[in-house]
């Protein structure tokens, strides 16, 4: 196989300097704590934004978008390095077909990160849909499957398409907060999230918007309705996650081949020997040693 292209962030230039300079700031911070590469793995449905989302944090066109093909046929990595800093960034194929959680899709995935390191796991969703399902359960719930609980504390939600007019007269603000608080809930629910883990375990989510239409502000730089300059907010929000106490998540053989259901009847087969034993085999005992008992004891008795 050959090795990964790691070519120079030429994108970078392309930011607004306001945007260049807290990059730069978080790039120190980074380094600081030791951290020369990180790779992010941008996972969700098809048609959310996943790939307009790796363009923006690139500031270049590195992955193909179209508006006639919302998928991405195959797991694809781009590579880029500042200032000895590399930062990969895995594309993915939406996690849906036929309205079902598609398995080879996530299995695909799964293999291609053999090996890899994920520093930071980005959940893609759309801000202007308006519910949540037991789908979008069933697809948390999948990638806590693939890669184990602990990805979620490497985890944030991304939610694009957030230049939107807010229904039922709702302020902005107040319509982001509702609609991240539904996705935290399937989040919580679907990684198996038990209260008592809530507060350590809570996934940040960020908004974004990937369009030409975006707004911008007396710096340049692009922002959402309420004024954030969303950029600079994304990876401000992806370094406190690396900068966090939790490890990145190992993908290893093991991983992709998830655990031996024949270990698990091992485990089981002392249980049930042991019940077999003091609830069946002693009470047959009994019944045999009052068997013999009466046939022995003498008829005048």
């Amino acid at each position: 196989m050959a090795s990964q292209v790691i070519r120079e962030w030429v994108g970078f230039q392309q930011f607004p300097s306001a945007t260049q300079s807290k990059l730069i700031e978080l790039i120190r911070k980074l380094k600081q704590e030791s951290v020369s590469t990180l790779t992010i793995l941008v996972m969700g449905k098809g048609g959310v934004g996943k790939s307009s989302t790796v363009n923006s944090i690139l500031g270049e066109r590195a992955v193909a978008v179209s508006a006639f093909q919302s998928e991405t046929p195959r797991p694809v990595m781009v590579s880029r390095s500042w200032a000895e800093f590399t930062l990969n960034i895995i594309d993915t194929p939406g996690l849906v077909e036929g309205g079902y959680v598609n398995d080879q899709a996530l299995d695909l995935i799964k293999r291609f990160l053999l090996n890899k390191t994920i520093d930071v796991l980005l959940y893609v969703d759309r801000l202007d849909t308006y519910r949540v399902d037991n789908l979008d359960r069933q697809i948390v719930k999948a990638i806590t499957d693939s890669f184990g609980k602990e990805i979620w504390h490497r985890g944030l939600v991304v939610l694009t398409h957030a230049q939107v007019s807010p229904p039922d007269g709702l302020s902005y603000d107040e319509f982001t907060s509702r609609r991240s608080e539904a996705l935290s809930k399937i989040v919580r629910l679907g990684a198996r999230i038990r209260k008592q883990e809530v507060k350590a375990s809570s996934v940040p989510i960020v908004c974004v918007e990937n369009s030409g239409r975006c707004n911008k502000n007396e710096l340049d730089e692009k922002i959402l309705p309420n004024g954030t300059a969303w950029i600079p907010n994304l990876l401000q929000t992806i370094t406190e996650v690396v900068a966090s106490e939790s490890k990145g998540i190992l993908v290893d053989q093991k991983l992709i081949e998830g655990p031996n259901p024949n270990n698990k009847g091992k485990l089981l087969i002392p249980l049930i020997a042991a019940f077999q034993y003091f609830f069946v085999v002693k009470r047959i005992q009994k019944w045999i040693k009052n068997d013999i008992a009466r046939e022995t004891r003498p008829s005048w008795a």
